[in-house]
């Protein structure tokens, strides 16, 4: 490990830490365009209330247990630099000023704990989902980037290969989605009412600052300015491209046109599943991820009207779905080129990593949908979790905040086949 700081390589951290900080509020204007206009200010709300809330749980705890030296099997890290004691700005981690080193890992944390709110959308206490955000952050977030990317992380030394956050990130916040899904219950006319998204072109704007921020996210992720960090890069821009294409494919071939709302959700689908391998795939594996997830992506947020569960901005589908997609698919596109020596099983490496991957996913998915399911239970008996039948059909922006996004405006509600039997995604 570097013991002098790089100032290349900080240059590119300082710039990829902005860029991924910029992030929540473009996933604010993402999931706030999907929403009906009625609950648009609170759906915009729980992203930016994640950037201080983590941010004080992160800076107490968060990062010497995430990051801190191993306490002891690889489970969590020690207590040494609680509060940053003991950090100060000559202190280097990766060749960098470990401060900058804590703040790129703090907007990760933010990013991945805003992602979850999209599942319970429209029907959240806020003052409940401030408890439960940086709760969230110390006891699932914390220890599953301990696992994968903490000194002596057990899943790290194990051999599975997360790149930028396909299990610290997107399955971490796929499967705690589900969970307080399942904890909310279904919105009010979920499966029989339309639910629109109420301002396709927020959603356009917001998956675009998404893909901007991802540049930092997945290269800044190399912790140098480097032949890998412009490898990732290029492969982030070839998976977001291959994703949107997909998905739109899908769209054409099974409902007869292409929207608008497909390209945005295709783009994201590629980008999540890229994370965790584009460290470890050349451009034509990038290829594959891209177009994979795009395809997949576009049936699974289907699946929550045959399951039941109401994931109201698909979450589960594009994030969960995605980050299995991307994590798994390293077993199979490993290149030794970009991993310094791991190969997957079309490259000739066998399937030993195809099997450290799975194992990953499958203990990753387990934490975090088990423990937030209890974390959103013990807030929902103590205080409740979602909102009054009468606020949730009035709507939750002037039940909660007392404030409307619009003097006057369509809900997105709209007659019930003019957007699909089911609502949301025209299936």
């Amino acid at each position: 490990m570097p013991s002098t700081i790089d100032p290349a390589a900080t240059a590119w951290l300082l710039a990829s830490t902005a860029l991924v900080l910029l992030m929540t509020p473009g996933l604010a204007i993402f999931y706030g365009g999907m929403v009906r206009s009625t609950g648009v200010l609170n759906m915009l709300m729980m992203s930016f209330i994640a950037i201080p809330l983590v941010t004080v749980a992160w800076l107490l705890l968060g990062y010497p247990l995430a990051f801190g030296e191993d306490a002891g099997g690889g489970l969590i890290g020690g207590l040494t630099h609680i509060a940053m004691t003991g950090i100060d700005p000559g202190s280097v981690r990766n060749g960098v000023p470990e401060l900058l080193y804590a703040t790129f890992q703090l907007t990760f944390a933010i990013l991945t704990a805003a992602l979850v709110s999209g599942a319970i959308a429209d029907r959240a206490k806020f003052s409940a989902w401030m408890i439960f955000v940086p709760a969230w952050a110390l006891v699932v977030y914390a220890p599953i980037a301990h696992w994968v990317w903490g000194p002596g992380g057990w899943l790290a030394h194990f051999g599975a290969l997360d790149f930028a956050g396909g299990m610290v990130v997107e399955i971490a916040s796929g499967a705690s989605a589900l969970a307080l899904a399942l904890v909310l219950g279904p919105r009010i006319g979920f499966k029989v009412d339309a639910m629109r998204p109420h301002n396709l072109p927020f959603v356009l704007l917001g998956a675009g600052i998404l893909w901007f921020g991802w540049f930092g996210f997945n290269a800044g992720s190399a912790l140098a300015a480097n032949g890998i960090a412009a490898a990732v890069f290029l492969n982030t821009l070839v998976a977001g491209c291959l994703g949107m294409l997909g998905w739109l494919a899908v769209e054409q071939f099974r409902d007869g046109r292409p929207t608008t709302f497909g390209a945005a959700s295709g783009a994201v689908a590629g980008l999540v599943a890229i994370t965790p391998s584009c460290g470890s795939v050349n451009t034509l594996g990038a290829v594959v991820v891209g177009l994979v997830a795009g395809v997949v992506c576009s049936f699974a947020v289907g699946w929550k009207f045959k399951a039941g569960y109401d994931d109201s901005l698909d979450v589960v589908g594009v994030h969960f779905v995605g980050g299995v997609i991307g994590t798994l698919l390293i077993g199979l596109l490993a290149n030794r080129v970009m991993t310094g020596g791991v190969r997957g099983l079309f490259y000739g490496g066998g399937a030993a990593q195809l099997g450290k991957q799975a194992l990953g996913v499958l203990v990753v998915a387990a934490w975090a949908f088990g423990v937030s399911y209890l974390l959103g239970k013990l807030i929902d008996r103590t205080l409740g979790f979602r909102v009054s039948r009468e606020h949730e059909i009035s709507g939750i922006d002037s039940a909660l905040h007392a404030e409307t996004a619009y003097a006057e405006g369509v809900s997105g509600h709209t007659p019930r086949g003019l957007f699909g039997p089911h609502g949301d995604r025209d299936h």
